[in-house]
């Protein structure tokens, strides 16, 4: 199997390849030529593995150069005891077509876990099979999970360093105490006085830069990503959402062939976009439910055909969803589209203009897959009290998600079985859920983990409650001019 860049559509490279570079030489993100199929065979011998089985046979439809032995050996390594569940992805059921699908249950307690575990393995695999004797090098834009999930992913991993853009004033107390204290010889974390779209324009304008590139190349490193924009990111994805077709299937919930919906909380498009690939390699999908907080550009694309970042940008209590520019939007327009020239012509207007218009043919094919939707923080707020209401707590960028879910039935009518994709534990935003849950407190970081508990009498994660007491070794916060140069120091 071969991977295009969406910028360019044309010359192809091997899964390997596409994993090292991470962003394609032209600024696009590599996707597959084709898709591989599955069908009812293939679901339901899935259906009697376990998550670490399931995921060797979904990597292996697009990994074709890893044998399944090395598979095998990566997926055991990558969803072990570091998980606090052995279903590694567990569901849990609402009520009779509302499931909740936890992807929070690794190191790091977000969804993010579920492919950074598994990354940086794929990455140094991928470097043997390409002869690569440089250092590389992770540059990571994160909006509060992903940095923490790859700083744990490649701590101390032979032959990386790995360092972490985040906004200084846009993560949770938790968040940014999660990275700042991360432990590893070859990490590094710096805040960055702007919002997640700076940080991220900010890293890809150094993947861009061919001068810098260079005199890295001289010092024996190079760049690559660990965002979604890398394959090796977005695929492990995939397996989650053909593993909960698996499990609704083994409940009893569901007959093969039963179309089910999903409500993914989204920011960057990666998530919801993993989704849809494995829906069209014969997943039984119906639609995917997009769900925003109040910065819904994605909500307004899906109704408008207009990307428009030109827009206030708010700081809310889901901020792993303050994010205007999506950037796996760009693979899904390519997949659609099939036309390269194209989406380059968006990527350009958006970066010289901030917006885009697509076409009503090429949106008419999304919006069938498709809907979008957002509430607000108070709503967002009701949904975490309404669901603790009735025994269940969630963290603020799933009650984005259910209140979306509720707001689209009502609409709709729709009785579709959903699943509703939980993309990090409540303890890591416990200041929001507890005052949703009606809880005024002065407390702040690991307390509030303490508050939480005490209020609701449930646990927090081993590796949250950890973080009581523990140094804090990254301070450091620059400009967004300043991000080349931050870069440089670390691989001096």
């Amino acid at each position: 199997m071969k991977y295009v860049s969406t910028r360019e559509g044309k010359t192809g490279v091997t899964a390997s390849q596409a994993i090292v570079r991470g962003i394609a030489p032209d600024g696009g993100l590599y996707v597959p030529e084709t898709l591989p199929a599955i069908d009812e065979a293939f679901i339901r011998e899935l259906c009697a593995s376990d998550y670490r089985a399931r995921a060797v046979k979904v990597l292996g439809l697009f990994l074709e150069e890893f044998s399944e032995a090395e598979l095998k050996d990566i997926a055991a390594a990558s969803y072990a005891d570091n998980f606090d569940d052995a279903a590694i992805a567990p569901m849990v059921h609402l009520d009779g077509n509302t499931s909740v699908l936890e992807l929070w249950h690794g190191p790091t307690s977000a969804f993010k876990d579920m492919a950074l575990q598994i990354m940086p393995r794929l990455l140094t695999a991928s470097l043997r099979k390409n002869g690569e004797k440089r250092t590389v090098s992770i540059l990571v834009a994160t909006s509060g999970d992903t940095g923490k999930a790859a700083l744990e992913g490649f701590k101390d991993v032979p032959g990386t360093r790995i360092m972490v853009f985040y906004p200084r004033d846009g993560v949770s107390q938790i968040q940014k105490l999660q990275m700042a204290t991360q432990e590893g010889e070859n990490v590094n974390v710096v805040a960055v006085n702007g919002n997640f779209d700076d940080c991220q324009t900010g890293v890809k304008e150094i993947f861009g830069d061919s001068d810098f590139a260079a005199k890295l190349g001289e010092r024996g490193f190079f760049l690559s990503s660990a965002n979604s924009i890398n394959w090796g990111r977005l695929v492990p994805q995939v397996v989650y959402y053909i593993s909960a077709y698996c499990d609704l299937m083994n409940a009893g919930r569901i007959s093969y062939g039963d179309e089910i919906d999903f409500c993914v909380p989204t920011g960057n498009f990666g998530n919801i976009l993993a989704g849809w690939f494995a829906k069209r390699m014969g997943l039984p999908v119906r639609r995917f439910i997009c769900a925003s907080n109040d910065n819904n550009v994605l909500t307004d694309f899906l109704n408008t055909g207009v990307y428009d970042r030109n827009r206030p940008f708010y700081l809310t209590g889901s901020p792993s969803m303050d994010i205007l520019v999506s950037s796996n939007l760009e693979r899904l327009l390519y997949c659609v589209s099939r036309d390269a020239a194209f989406v380059a012509d968006c990527m350009k207007k958006l970066s010289d203009t901030g917006r885009y218009e697509v076409p009503a043919e090429i949106m008419e094919v999304i919006r069938a897959d498709f809907v979008g939707g957002f509430c607000t923080d108070a709503q967002s707020r009701e949904e975490i009290a309404r669901l603790w209401g009735e025994g269940y707590l969630m963290d603020t960028h799933t009650a984005v998600a259910g209140r979306v879910l509720a707001d689209y039935r009502e609409k709709t009518g729709s009785d579709t079985p959903c699943v509703i994709v939980s993309t990090a534990s409540p303890f890591k935003f416990g200041g929001t859920v507890l005052e949703a849950l009606g809880v005024v407190t002065n407390e702040q970081g690991p307390a509030l983990m303490e508050e939480l508990t005490a209020f609701t009498g449930v646990a927090a994660p081993k590796p949250l409650a950890a973080l009581v007491g523990k140094p804090v070794r990254f301070e450091e916060w620059v400009e967004i001019p300043a991000m080349e140069d931050a870069v440089s120091r670390f691989l001096s």
